[in-house]
């Protein structure tokens, strides 16, 4: 029995007192191989649609003379959206529900971002700091806000991540646990609610492995 509504999150499943859930993050280089020498199907066709499109959204949002950066990116989506989409079968471990997950994504991309900005393009973070237009007497206060805000980036992507994974997990779970007590009419209203709710977390697990991975392209795109 749950004590904890939030202990549905909590990694549970040991050998030799190691967390195997983590693993779940992996399971799709067991699929990868595949594609190597598989016929293409239909399903392959449509992912490579996917990914060419967000391939040239994100030549786009980088400019041309870093889009092979672009690889670096489209991973990034991939390996979210796997995880997303895992954490809603049941009994299967949701690791994007967890900041340790989320800012070991997050934090090294935005160091290399703005180590790599600091040190080559130094006048131009510079020139971030003061948006065109600024008054001078805002301008330190305008410093001020700009380094708070650029500083809690890797923070405010992770938590958007965690959070958005967290609310429809738990709310699934709330709607699930009042089944036993219900009446089959309100019941068969229940399933119909978890279903459509289903759908609704597919949709946002598609949504913020984009959102994650647009975000991660605009900020490497400001240190060129």
């Amino acid at each position: 029995m749950m004590t904890n509504l939030f202990s549905v999150f909590d990694p549970s499943t040991t050998i030799f007192s190691l967390s195997l859930n983590w693993l779940s993050t992996f399971i799709g280089l067991m699929i990868i191989p595949y594609y190597f020498w598989f016929m293409p199907s239909r399903i392959n066709f449509i992912w490579n649609k996917i990914i060419n499109i967000l391939f040239n959204e994100f030549k786009i949002l980088l400019g041309p003379l870093n889009k092979n950066n672009t690889f670096i990116f489209t991973s990034l989506f991939t390996l979210i959206l796997f995880n997303n989409f895992l954490g809603l079968f049941p009994y299967i471990f949701t690791s994007t529900s967890h900041l340790t997950m989320t800012l070991s994504l997050a934090l090294p991309l935005w160091i290399s971002f703005m180590l790599f900005g600091w040190i080559n393009h130094t006048q131009h973070m510079f020139a971030h700091l003061v948006p065109q237009g600024t008054p001078a007497v805002l301008m330190p206060f305008m410093v001020c806000i700009e380094t708070i805000s650029n500083t809690i980036r890797p923070g405010t992507l992770a938590v958007r991540l965690t959070a958005n994974m967290i609310a429809g997990h738990l709310l699934l779970t709330l709607m699930g646990n009042t089944g036993n007590s219900l009446s089959m009419i309100l019941l068969s209203l229940l399933i119909f609610g978890q279903i459509a709710l289903l759908v609704l977390e597919s949709a946002v697990a598609i949504i913020q492995s984009y959102v994650f991975a647009v975000l991660s392209t605009l900020y490497s795109s400001e240190v060129n």
